[in-house]
């Protein structure tokens, strides 16, 4: 699958992944391969990443939107702070 990660201010991520959990309004859940199309609103809160080569990547967003459609999944979010060290 591939994913991108947007702000209104940049990209802040995009590239091939295995996976990706995310905040929802009604809960965490996580994208994986073959999920069916959806839209969802996201509220503020922890986003997990497992790339392509198995690299974890987590950063805390706020708020905002996934797409699902396909092999394309688009997160557009108001804001972010990187939790990776």
């Amino acid at each position: 699958m591939e994913l991108i990660v947007l702000t209104p201010e940049k990209e802040i991520f995009q590239g091939g992944i295995e996976s990706v959990k995310v905040p929802g309004t009604t809960g965490q859940f996580e994208v994986l391969k073959g999920h069916a199309p959806i839209v969802s609103s996201l509220v503020s809160g922890e986003v997990r990443i497992i790339t392509a080569s198995g690299e974890r990547k987590t950063f805390n967003i706020n708020k905002g939107f996934i797409e699902v459609l396909g092999k394309e999944v688009s997160l557009l979010v108001q804001g972010v702070e990187d939790t990776n060290n």
